[in-house]
């Protein structure tokens, strides 16, 4: 298993370009940045942390994609994800653009954590409704997909629509997918990991056009993750190539062999939206845990 790390990098927290080379010397295998575009004021929907008000952090997050240039242009090796991207807040065909982009010049290192949205508010500010989300997440999903593997892209849905069209870069890495015929092929790609509760609906798009889960709530998920690969394979995917995710792990010995015999393939620590000394000491206190 895998150990990653994620925190909520806003204008006060510590510096992805000196946090990153941090990760990658002490054998983490990833950085994960999420991300909101703003927060309205308004509060339709509560916090999903439970908190009121929200978090301070919520409000100064940076822009994943450009924090997380900072990272691969500081390290060799680490893995760096978007957990959670929000593909309803974002347009697809400029987010492969930088997704693409950002594979291209990191060598292959890029990877997407994405969700359906939460902030009902947030969401109708880029004019998308509440009960329309996944469906939009979806299409916006495979705009990007098209545009990364095809050399002439197009789509056509509900709310997107996109004529033939040429795109470059292409990723470095390749993903295989559900094909035309029912099976399976391998396509230019970056992995993209849908963020959810154990549901039929969110296994059931991860099986359409994902490539991982990253499980939301940790109770059941020994039964979850085996579900999930079952429904998996019934669905013609390969549940091998499939990855499970836990996200903001407070880390201890027992919890991390535990994730590991249940057949979670990369366990993401938390670490607190802080500046440098506050991060060090967390790392410090999280190495007596790690077995690497």
């Amino acid at each position: 298993m895998q150990i990653g790390a994620t925190l909520f990098a806003t204008d006060r927290s510590w510096h992805p370009g000196e946090l990153a080379p941090e990760l990658e010397a002490r054998g983490y295998s990833s950085l994960w940045l999420p991300e909101h575009t703003h927060i309205p004021l308004s509060r339709l929907t509560p916090p999903p942390t439970g908190e009121d008000p929200l978090p301070e952090m919520y409000k100064r997050t940076l822009d994943p994609f450009v924090a997380l240039t900072w990272a691969a242009a500081a390290t060799e090796r680490l893995r760096l994800g978007t957990g959670i991207l929000l593909p309803a807040q974002r347009d697809p065909i400029i987010t492969a653009k930088e997704a693409a982009t950002l594979d291209h010049l990191s060598g292959g290192r890029l990877e997407l954590g994405v969700g359906f949205g939460w902030n009902e508010d947030e969401l109708a500010h880029h004019g998308v409704a509440m009960r329309d989300r996944r469906t939009v997440v979806e299409e916006r999903v495979r705009v990007m997909q098209a545009l990364w593997a095809d050399e002439e892209a197009e789509f056509h849905g509900a709310h997107h629509d996109l004529a033939p069209s040429w795109a470059w870069p292409k990723p470095v890495q390749t993903v295989v997918r559900p094909g035309p015929d029912g099976g399976q092929v391998e396509r230019p790609g970056v992995p993209v990991h849908l963020g959810g509760i154990s549901s039929p609906t969110v296994f059931g798009h991860v099986q359409r056009w994902g490539d991982g889960w990253i499980p939301i709530g940790g109770a059941g998920l020994t039964d979850d993750i085996g579900r999930f690969r079952a429904e998996a394979q019934a669905a013609g995917r390969d549940p091998g190539r499939l990855k499970v995710l836990t996200f903001g792990t407070l880390p201890t010995p027992e919890k991390l062999a535990h994730y590991e015999a249940i057949g979670v393939d990369e366990c993401v620590l938390r670490l607190p939206s802080a500046g440098r000394d506050e991060v060090l000491r967390t790392l410090d206190s999280y190495e007596p845990h790690l077995t690497r």
